[in-house]
This record gives C-alpha cells, sequence and structure tokens, in this order.
C-alpha cells in the first residue's frame, strides 16, 4: 500500500484508541433477546465485537500489540449462538464473524471455527440466490438487502473473494449480479425503463411521495456501487464470468449519465427517483456529504476499481480527479460530523488511501495528509464515539494504524470494497 508523509502523532493516536478498546464492557445484565438486543452486537462488523476483532487482530499481525484483546473481544463476538437467519450479512452474523477471523486471526487458531461458519456462510448463500432467482423470475424489484454490501450478497461474495477465489458460490453471486445488471422495465404509467437494480424501499427519513414509484440507490453501502467494486475486484483477482464485462460497463455507463459537474468538480446524487430519471436531472444542485458509504469517495473509488478492470486509463483519471476534487472541497469535507468509516473522517481516509495505491498520478496520495489532519483534528475535539469499526472508534484507529504501519497486512477494506 502506498505510504505517505503523516503527522508523527498518528502512531500515538492509534495506539491511544485501540488501548482505550482493549477490555470489553462487562454485558448488559438485562439485555433481553428481542432483535434490537444489545447481545447481539458482539456479532456486528458495525458497532460490536466482530469488528474489534479486526482492529486488534491486524495490530497483533503487524506485531504492534499482543493478542490478549483479540481473545478477549474474539470471546465476545462468540457469547450468543451465531446468527445465520434474516437479517445477516458481511456486517453482521456468521459472514461477520468468520470475516473477522480470516483477517484478524491466524489461520492455525482459526481453521476449524471458521470452517464451521463456512458451512453456515454457504447455506446463507444458497438461499439467498434461491431467493433471488424467484423474485427476479417473477419480474418483481430487488429489495437493497438482496444485493447490497451490508446484509446482501455482494457482502458475501466480498468475504467469499477473500476466503476462496475459486469458489463455485462466488461465481454463482457474480452471475446473479450480471443479471442485476439487465434492464426490467418500471411498472409506471410513463414506461420509463429503469435498470435492474432499482429498488421500491422507501429510504429512511425520506418522503413517500418521492420515492413512490422507486429509486436506484447509487451508493457503495448499499446501493449499486457495491456491486459494482465486486465485479471490479474479482476481475482484478482473474474471476470473471459470462457478461462480466458488459455488466461493469452497463453500471459505469449509468453513473456517467447521473455524473453531475459542479463547481468544486463532479459529483453523484445518492438517490435517483422515477421523477428524476423522467427529467433526467437530480432535483438537488449540489452534493451532500463525502462519506465512504453514499458520497464521491465511494463512487469514486468504485468507478476506478471498474476503470482499471475495464483497462479504460481516462475513466479511471476522472475518478481520481472526481476525488481529488472532493478532498478539496471545504464546502463538502464540512458535512464531515463523524469519525467513522461509513459516514466520516475514516472513511474518506480509507477510500483515498486504497485509491492512491492504484492512481497512475500522484494527485491522491499527496492529497491524503490534508485528510489525515482532519481525521486526527476531528478526535481531538469530538465527544465521545462508539467503538464499532464501522460506525466507531476502531475504524479510525485501524485507519491509523495503517498509514503509521507501511507493512500493515491488508485485507480489512474488502468489507468496505475499496480493495
Amino acid at each position: 500500500m502506498t505510504a505517505i508523509m503523516c503527522p508523527a502523532d498518528v502512531r500515538d493516536v492509534a495506539d491511544h484508541l485501540a488501548a482505550v478498546l482493549a477490555t470489553p464492557p462487562e454485558p448488559d445484565p438485562e439485555a433481553g433477546y428481542g432483535p434490537d438486543s444489545s447481545r447481539w452486537d458482539g456479532q456486528s462488523l458495525a458497532h460490536g465485537a466482530a469488528g474489534i476483532v479486526i482492529l486488534h487482530g491486524v495490530r497483533a499481525l503487524d506485531q504492534i500489540a499482543g493478542w490478549e484483546p483479540v481473545k478477549a473481544w474474539l470471546a465476545v463476538a462468540l457469547r450468543e449462538d451465531v446468527a445465520s437467519g434474516g437479517g445477516v450479512g458481511l456486517w453482521h452474523g456468521a459472514p461477520a464473524i468468520a470475516f473477522a477471523l480470516l483477517t484478524g486471526v491466524p489461520a492455525d487458531q482459526s481453521r476449524d471455527l471458521l470452517e464451521r461458519l463456512d458451512t453456515a456462510v454457504l447455506a446463507i448463500t444458497e438461499r439467498r440466490l434461491e431467493e433471488a432467482r424467484r423474485r427476479m423470475d417473477a419480474c418483481l424489484r430487488p429489495q437493497p438487502d438482496e444485493f447490497d454490501l451490508i446484509r446482501g450478497l455482494s457482502g458475501i461474495g466480498a468475504y467469499l473473494l477473500r476466503r476462496d477465489p475459486d469458489s463455485i458460490h462466488l461465481r454463482e453471486i457474480l452471475s446473479y449480479l450480471v443479471r442485476l445488471t439487465q434492464p426490467m422495465p418500471a411498472r409506471d404509467q410513463a414506461g420509463v425503463d429503469a435498470p435492474g437494480w432499482w429498488t421500491s424501499r422507501l429510504p429512511e427519513a425520506r418522503p413517500a411521495e418521492s420515492f413512490a414509484d422507486g429509486h436506484s440507490d447509487q451508493g457503495m453501502a448499499h446501493g449499486i456501487c457495491g456491486p459494482l467494486a465486486l465485479l471490479a475486484l474479482a476481475a482484478h483477482t482473474g474471476v470473471t464470468i459470462d457478461g462480466h464485462i458488459d455488466a461493469m460497463k452497463t453500471v459505469c455507463a449509468w453513473l456517467t449519465r447521473w455524473r453531475q459537474d459542479g463547481t468544486a468538480g463532479w459529483w453523484w446524487p445518492e438517490r435517483v427517483t422515477l421523477g428524476e430519471l423522467r427529467r433526467g436531472r437530480p432535483h438537488h444542485d449540489g452534493p451532500a456529504r463525502p462519506s465512504w458509504c453514499y458520497g464521491t469517495p465511494g463512487i469514486a473509488r468504485a468507478l476506478q476499481l471498474a476503470a482499471l478492470a475495464l483497462d479504460d486509463p481516462s475513466q479511471a483519471q476522472a475518478a481520481e480527479q472526481a476525488l481529488i476534487d472532493c478532498i478539496a472541497d471545504t464546502a463538502q469535507l464540512a458535512h464531515l460530523d463523524t469519525a467513522g468509516l461509513c459516514h466520516g473522517w475514516a472513511g474518506l481516509l480509507a477510500t483515498a488511501r486504497a485509491a492512491a495505491g492504484d492512481a497512475a498520478s500522484p494527485a491522491v496520495r499527496q492529497s491524503l495528509p490534508t485528510v489525515v489532519d482532519a481525521l486526527l483534528q476531528h478526535l481531538a475535539r469530538a465527544p465521545a464515539q462508539p467503538t464499532g469499526l464501522i460506525d466507531g472508534t476502531a475504524g479510525a484507529a485501524l485507519v491509523l494504524h495503517s498509514i503509521a504501519t507501511p507493512h500493515s497486512r491488508r485485507g480489512w477494506e474488502t468489507s468496505l470494497l475499496i480493495a
């Protein structure tokens, strides 16, 4: 991974954040067994023990720290029966714990448990693929958690790409994603054709009237950029299937269609509604938060990965420039108000760092110190943060550790599909 010049206290901050997270809290004796109970947090990459296992595991593998915190947090992750039913995915349940073991625990210490978890992951994969095939055959619209990174088949595919690139289940997921990119007529009176990933789910806190006819989610977390990134990373690994290249080109063409030329560079709408599809333009006139999950950084990285897989230097350069312009736009950066990987400064830094490692120009790498400094400043003044890898300070600690440790073992970035 690209090394960058960074402030001398990056290592100190990373060590401090990790030290704060060294010992798990005692379990809540009042926690029930409902779906929202805190007792299930152990199996979460977003805000639970599974993600913190990755932080301490990477540090131990890099010989920066010992294994005691890894063992302690892994015990918390395994305190309850591992979830393998509805709602599980890369960020929760059996796939999350499997990913944590694969990333943060030596193979000779995790082999037996990982093999048992693989049985559950493959069963989940087969069930999800069958449900998706039935839905497609019925010409129904997908829900985001069918295909997305967090709970869907793209996330499970990300795990399989790390665990077993030759897996037939990975190829079946890629085939599903190819089919997902094929058009399906929108059921509206105007006869407008919408893409195959057009979803009918109403986004949280969004006006029902605007999304009544569905929408395209553009982001890395819940949207089409997750499938695009998985297709691209699989191609980089040498794993391709029939229709693979055309599927990437279809998504790239869609994102190019919805790319907006703003005063500070290119940006993309987070979602496209049917009304916007009819008009051919988004209803707002500027970018939202520059986060990994929905903003320019994640979309630009997905496009860069696809461009590299498609051997399209001009598209790669355009994606990199969009990211550079985003980092230079103080108006966009002002929307970032958390440290986390998903919505905050750590996610921007992790995404830019991954893009810099593949960029032909040094310009992306040269922009990284700005983001490092902003993350450090935010951590210095911010109140207490959540602890998790995706949503909390564990993610910030891991990004800063990776920057301060040029030889750091990679692999955790696959949980974001940025590498």
